[in-house]
């Protein structure tokens, strides 16, 4: 497509999407939301009257032109494999990079691939396409079926919904209005031009992190109709970790100019993310921060690490967060603490409310996985995004071996016994490379991250650790020891980052040992000991991985491009 076609198409894709949203009474900017000039002064006409939104949808158009016409390209910094999709759903951008010489993507323009939640996406343009192995009744009707339940569940689809469920609560009255829209229950909410009032946070002396009773009248809100009804009617998931209800029901319409100094004691314009967060010290529970993080980025449409991301803890405590390197994939600045707000009018021009690790159906934790699918083209994304802006690179595989890491344990419970006589046994196969290591607070996270990624096959007890198998290359295969009876777990996060998983089959080849009582049961658990296993039975499930990783159609892609290059 020419230069000139390509602005056609911006303009009626500018044109079309601004009709939509003045129709519905919120006046836009080119990107989507309400209006303000940069530096927060409300637009008028030369007679001092507001612009009507004719005026508006004008200038947006003549503002989109006059913008573009420098053909200047900013870098998104994104996975290689995901700019096709980014410029789809950036026209300008796409725009930008044809016109500009210096643009190293143009191969990736005019693709139309599509990430799956887009307007008539069809199944063969998208990353990839859930597959299901076997077919359950229970879930849909045929195994087709059951693989669009999966998408729905697991992958983009659930972005689609999100996207579809979003609905304004609060609609501005001109272009430098406020407004405040929302997923159903408050998962997710997006608010622009919005007063925070932390007059009455008080942290320094509260040990709760969450609390929802400290915004008193006027505190919080901004300039727009408020429909106050249709707000508390979404209470039904109200919860800590589950819903921003608790915060947001107390959202107001308030006669004031927001952002304006006379009304803010901070003003932010760069978008600002607000966060709650999960466990910090646990792997497995964190990463349903990073995740939904992530899902809250194609919610908006934004993968820009010129952020601010909030943590949102009305606590005075300390906040242990052994993964903080991952921050770098979704911001390039520190973590603002709720804290440094305390007794602040905060502004904030453009504030995104993410969805939360412990939703309700949500996405990874509570998620209800159809059972025999997998391939997760989102969990795919998310971990390639990470690694990417992590700058991790795949160094394998390796000419004639399969890359085995052990993860030791050196914890209370679910060590291995006879961890030596193991990873011995290892070492005679001809076809292996083991790797022992010990994740912990002495190795940096993401020197983890890069000994993972190069990891053919990852073996592990059950445990938080295991998370690491998000980042195993696509040929990879996560090795569970033994699951202590909780069968689904790293099953199912394996089956959404569509990975081989495999685990000890048969107990009576293994042995407990130090088995205590589980603390609240008061009765023995098999997460509360430590294990040995028969060394015949152990390289036996592990030929099985290595046959897998030897044959897998990306696995033999790879070593053939490493011999070319070589």
């Amino acid at each position: 497509m020419t230069t000139m076609g390509m602005r056609r198409t911006l303009l009626l894709h500018l044109f079309i999407n601004v009709i939509v949203l003045v129709s519905s009474g919120v006046d836009t900017n080119v990107d989507g939301i309400p209006h303000t000039s940069q530096d927060g002064i409300p637009h008028t006409s030369q007679d001092g009257i507001p612009h009507t939104s004719q005026d508006i949808l004008k200038q947006q158009l003549d503002n989109s032109v006059n913008i573009k016409n420098d053909l200047k390209f900013i870098e998104p910094n994104l996975h290689p494999e995901h700019y096709p999709y980014y410029f789809t759903n950036h026209p300008a951008d796409a725009q930008a990079c044809q016109g500009n010489v210096s643009c190293p993507h143009k191969d990736t323009l005019n693709t139309g691939k599509c990430w799956g939640y887009e307007a008539d996406c069809t199944n063969d343009r998208m990353p990839a396409y859930p597959v299901c192995d076997r077919f359950h009744e229970a879930w849909a009707k045929s195994i087709e079926k059951q693989a669009d339940k999966f998408f729905e569940i697991a992958d983009f689809g659930y972005v689609r919904e999100m996207r579809r469920g979003m609905q304004t609560f609060c609609t501005p009255q001109n272009q430098y209005g406020s407004s405040l829209e929302c997923t159903e229950f408050l998962r997710h909410c997006r608010a622009h031009n919005v007063l925070l009032d932390f007059s009455n946070l008080n942290s320094a002396n509260s040990r709760e992190r969450f609390r929802s009773d400290f915004f008193k009248p006027g505190q919080l809100g901004g300039n727009c109709q408020l429909d106050k009804e249709k707000l508390l009617a979404e209470s039904a998931h109200r919860s800590e970790l589950q819903s921003w209800y608790g915060e947001l029901h107390v959202y107001e319409s308030l006669d004031l100019q927001i952002p304006h100094p006379q009304n803010c004691d901070i003003i932010i314009h760069k978008p600002t993310y607000l966060i709650k967060l999960d466990a910090g010290i646990n792997m497995y529970h964190h990463f349903c921060d990073f995740v939904n993080i992530y899902i809250s980025q194609h919610i908006n449409n934004s993968f820009s690490s010129d952020v601010n991301i909030v943590m949102w803890d009305t606590s005075g405590l300390s906040y242990g967060d052994y993964f903080k390197a991952t921050w770098q994939a979704f911001t390039d600045y520190p973590i603002i603490s709720l804290k440094t707000w305390d007794g602040k009018k905060v502004c904030i021009k453009e504030a995104v409310f993410t969805l939360l690790p412990r939703m309700q159906r949500g996405f990874f934790y509570n998620m209800p996985l159809v059972p025999d699918c997998h391939n997760s083209g989102l969990m795919r994304a998310f971990s390639q995004h990470v690694i990417h802006r992590l700058g991790i690179k795949q160094d394998g595989p390796t000419k004639g071996k399969v890359r085995v890491t052990l993860l030791s344990r050196n914890t209370k419970h679910r060590n291995i016994v006879n961890q030596d006589e193991l990873v011995a046994a290892m070492r005679k196969e001809k076809d292996v490379i083991v790797n022992v290591v010990a994740y912990n607070r002495d190795i940096h996270f993401v020197e983890q991250l890069k000994n993972t990624h190069n990891s053919d096959i990852f073996i592990g007890m059950h445990g938080a650790g295991l998370t690491h198998l998000l980042f195993q290359p696509d040929w990879g295969v996560i090795f569970e020891l033994y699951n202590t009876e909780d069968p689904r777990c790293y099953k199912d996060l394996a089956s959404l980052r569509g990975i081989k998983y495999i685990t000890w089959e048969r107990t009576s080849k293994l042995a407990r040992h130090n088995e205590v009582n589980h603390p609240s049961l008061n009765k023995p658990h098999a997460k509360f000991a430590d294990y040995s296993f028969e060394v015949k039975e152990f390289i036996r499930i592990l030929k099985k991985g290595i046959y897998h990783v030897k044959n897998h159609p990306k696995f033999k892609e790879m070593r053939r491009q490493i011999k070319d290059e070589l």
